[in-house]
């Protein structure tokens, strides 16, 4: 069954113009950002309930006008509008007395690292340019040197607004274990939705950016909780996210080798394991990775789950250690 937009068809336009109107308005409230992407052409005939060539019809009116730009390998994204075209997205109201109105340039420079990001989720880090990012926006490459001096400090805040969709629970678990397993796992569903991420997270050269901050001081607090030494519970808290960290960098990768050879991690390793057995007589290697009959199910979320309990079991030796008499 179709999905029905809610939007209403009682007028004469015709449906294409519809469908403009109703993203137009989306994007005027703030609910489609620059650079947050709009239905594809088969998204939009199956919202809409139009023909395929209508739904076209709307997305190259959208594009004639400005308000959304196609982005190669990545789809059809909302345009940086141009002045005075429509009201900017989520402008705030009057503001409050003695409270610094937001420059102008910061919602310019959000909407920048909002368009890094959606090419990076697309297409990988490594696609990520200024250029490629003002092309995108449709502005002048010149105009976002004004905003970040290169790659580098679009990467930090690409980094930081990725942490800040962290939704951190005002009240966590009480005890120890289910507080790391939390912080654990939302990491982990971050680095799903971002697998470029890993790379942009250093445990040596780390970031001092306010969410990335936000979310170690409150992983940190479990750990100040624990009566270990805090040399101790540093390194309790670094060891737990530099391992989700560490499993997640296979994602990028593995997405890109399925990709290249159409296998998946269980599929390969399936197709190669006879060999590695061969190479290695005496490793003891076992001769399946996934349930027999089920080849294809090797999965790096359980990999992740398994390793993450072993290290967690680690964590209590070493709390039981240190709280003894």
């Amino acid at each position: 069954m179709r999905r029905r937009s809610t939007m209403d068809r009682s007028g004469t336009a015709p449906p294409y113009l519809r469908i403009v109107r109703e993203i137009k308005r989306r994007v005027e409230a703030g609910e489609l950002r620059a650079g947050d992407r709009v239905p594809s052409t088969r998204q939009v005939a199956e919202q809409w309930g139009v023909a395929r060539a209508t739904a076209a019809k709307a997305l190259d009116t959208l594009r004639q006008e400005g308000v959304v730009v196609a982005i190669s390998r990545v789809g059809t994204v909302v345009a940086e509008p141009a002045p005075g075209s429509f009201p900017p997205p989520r402008a705030p109201s009057a503001p409050k007395r003695k409270e610094r109105q937001q420059p102008a340039h910061d919602g310019k420079r959000e909407r920048m690292v909002r368009t890094a990001i959606a090419i990076a989720d697309a297409q990988g880090f490594d696609a990520v340019s200024i250029r490629g990012v003002a092309t995108a926006l449709g502005i002048p490459t010149m105009s976002l040197y004004g905003l970040v001096r290169g790659k580098e400090e679009l990467a930090a805040l690409m980094a930081d607004a990725a942490f800040g969709e962290l939704e951190l629970p005002a009240m966590p678990p009480a005890s120890w274990r289910a507080r790391l397993e939390l912080a654990a796992r939302l990491q982990w569903r971050l680095y799903l939705r971002h697998p470029w991420l890993p790379r942009l997270v250093s445990l040596t050269h780390p970031q001092p950016t306010p969410n990335m901050l936000r979310y170690g001081d409150w992983g940190m607090g479990v750990v100040r909780e624990l009566g270990i030494d805090p040399d101790t519970g540093r390194f309790v808290w670094w060891a737990v996210t530099n391992y989700v960290r560490g499993t997640a960098a296979n994602l990028e990768p593995q997405a890109e080798s399925e990709r290249h050879t159409g296998l998946s991690a269980g599929e390969w390793y399936s197709a190669h394991m006879p060999r590695f057995h061969a190479g290695l007589p005496s490793s003891g290697l076992p001769t399946r990775v996934a349930p027999a009959g089920d080849q294809s199910a090797f999965d790096l979320a359980g990999f992740f789950e398994n390793g993450l309990q072993l290290l967690l079991d680690g964590v209590a030796v070493l709390i039981g250690r240190q709280r003894l008499p």
